[in-house]
């Protein structure tokens, strides 16, 4: 390849994740576009992803389609051998004639998914705060607490302490 700017175009569809030997996405339909720019000491890839992914919902197990856009930026500098130096760095030996960009493409849309697979009608019956659950779990702990003090402000004992203080008095 001569030092240059390339540009190439990818459909993904199932066949795509099956081959992945990988669980997290089972079947999906994306379009890449990627943009590979060599020079004489490294390739510059950059991605631009978009599509659906089908994932199970967490909390209903249904099926749903969840879209997604993501870009990214991969550089590969040439050495003498192979090495990840970061998630966006890597050295690759300076006489490979082809570069599998599979990985990277996977990478990315998986990264781009939600950390908490919920179905879109489920976000809308919680008023679309995913986090409204966690944030009503309440949590004791003796962390940035005042005083060791079992009694409250008002003369009130803590009920987590009424406990401790029936085993303190036997």
């Amino acid at each position: 390849m001569e030092d240059k700017s390339y540009e190439f175009y990818y459909e993904l569809g199932s066949e795509f994740f099956e081959q992945m030997s990988q669980e997290l996405i089972q079947k999906g339909d994306f379009k890449v576009h990627l943009v590979l720019d060599k020079s004489t000491t490294m390739i510059q890839l950059r991605f631009i992803i978009r599509g659906t992914a089908e994932l199970t919902c967490d909390r209903s197990l249904e099926v749903f389609e969840e879209p997604v856009d993501t870009e990214g930026k991969i550089i590969l500098k040439f050495g003498d051998h192979d090495e990840e130096l970061t998630e966006e760095i890597a050295i690759i030996n300076r006489n490979r004639t082809r570069i599998n960009v599979a990985g990277y493409i996977f990478e990315l849309i998986a990264l781009a998914l939600p950390m908490k697979k919920i179905h879109p009608d489920l976000r809308q019956q919680s008023g679309g705060n995913e986090d409204e659950t966690d944030s009503e779990t309440l949590v004791y702990s003796s962390e940035g607490s005042k005083s060791e003090d079992p009694e409250t402000e008002d003369g009130r004992v803590d009920p987590r302490w009424e406990a401790l203080n029936k085993l303190k008095q036997k």
